[in-house]
């Protein structure tokens, strides 16, 4: 189980228009933002990720990168990108699920159509949300199981300046015994 503090699990994916992402060579001046999301079958993380482009800027003053990844093949990704109208964030694609359960998320199976009438693959990751340190250490996470009631990015960034300006630290370190 990951926990803040500790080291995250290695990341590389292709990028639709940033070329290769690979967490282990990113510069952030305070962190990078990873948002893994289901796929182009979900319209949660539609207007999820929609948010995220409207706000990569306001990420990007404070010294965040931020990418969104899906095991999606590069075809839904670029799907994605149109549907959100990605223009600064980094669209990710192509994650093994091997790699998402290295960073905890949940993996789900096909059901079928969604509500917006596209295949889910045959199987797929749920949601997360990290914030990683330029050391590579977790800062803050949030893996959900399903779709809905996913953190809010407009208050991360709110969060963000009490954090800059506080120096706070990560928060759930502890892992013995209680």
């Amino acid at each position: 189980m990951l926990v803040p503090r500790m080291p995250a699990p290695d990341l590389a994916v292709r990028t639709l228009d940033h070329g290769e992402f690979d967490l282990a060579r990113e510069a952030p001046a305070l962190m990078t933002l990873v948002c893994f999301y289901r796929g182009l079958h979900c319209p949660v993380c539609g207007g999820y990720l929609k948010e995220l482009e409207r706000l990569t800027l306001s990420f990007a003053e404070r010294g965040v990168n931020t990418i969104a990844i899906s095991s999606d093949g590069e075809e839904r990704a670029r799907q994605m990108a149109d549907k959100i109208g990605a223009g600064q964030l980094r669209i990710g694609y192509g994650l093994p699920l091997s790699v998402a359960k290295q960073w905890g998320l949940y993996i789900s199976t096909s059901r079928g159509k969604t509500s917006i009438g596209i295949e889910e693959p045959e199987l797929f990751s749920e949601p997360g949300v990290f914030l990683i340190r330029p050391d590579q250490s977790v800062y803050w996470l949030s893996v959900q199981s399903m779709p809905f009631a996913r953190p809010n990015f407009n208050e991360m960034v709110q969060a963000l300046d009490f954090v800059i300006k506080n120096d706070y630290p990560a928060r759930g370190e502890y892992s013995g015994a209680v």
